[in-house]
């Protein structure tokens, strides 16, 4: 099958180009960053810890977006497959299949290390850990619409960071509120912008890799 083939091919290029490893460590990172930025008050960390993690995933996230789109745009493969029949959705779907695969997983392994270094108790990494299983598909379409729209312009990670950092805004904000004590409401918004995002996605990014053919 054509999608699969596709969604295998995107996967063993991110896996070959560093994207399943570099975004575990900078999830890591940030995670054992910050106890030394904000001190080792393990109340203050337990409190925001969750919050951070939702940036780290949004910066986790971001990092390949120039490699998404725009190698296969330079090289004529889009051009390839438009030829041979394969619809532009059908394309955009199989790289945010394989996006989310080469980063989703991993993060949710990466947030057990990260729980701990951050002090966050046994509870608040189940909160966590769902919300990156809703969440992540939301920040993986939101980066491949991104990358599809910046495909083929000069400094488009920059640019491309302007761009997805205010968009993911409510992804943040709903992430980081399903850790507060009545944070049932924050998951359901999460799912709810999650399944949004990735319903357009297909749609959006394959419109604008139509545009970069014209």
């Amino acid at each position: 099958m054509v999608f699969l083939r596709l969604v295998a091919r995107d996967f063993r290029r991110a896996f070959a180009n560093g994207g399943v490893l570099l975004p575990v460590v900078l999830f890591l990172m940030v995670a054992t960053l910050y106890p030394f930025a904000v001190g080792p008050d393990g109340a203050l960390l337990a409190r925001t810890g969750g919050g951070i993690l939702w940036v780290a995933a949004l910066l986790a996230a971001l990092l390949p977006v120039d490699r998404l789109v725009a190698p296969d745009a330079g090289s004529g493969v889009l051009d390839q497959l438009a030829v041979r029949g394969v619809a532009d959705e059908v394309v955009a779907l199989a790289k945010l299949c394989a996006h989310w695969l080469g980063f989703g997983p991993a993060l949710m392994l990466a947030a057990v290390p990260a729980a701990g270094l951050l002090r966050l108790d046994g509870a608040t990494l189940r909160i966590v850990e769902t919300g990156l299983l809703l969440g992540t598909p939301g920040l993986a379409a939101l980066t491949l619409i991104t990358a599809a729209l910046t495909a083929g312009l000069r400094g488009s990670s920059a640019l491309a960071g302007l761009l997805m950092l205010p968009l993911a805004i409510p992804m943040l904000i709903f992430g980081a509120g399903s850790l507060a004590p009545s944070g049932v409401g924050g998951l359901k918004l999460l799912a709810a912008a999650s399944l949004l995002l990735v319903a357009m996605a297909p749609f959006a990014a394959g419109a604008a890799m139509r545009a970069l053919r014209d």
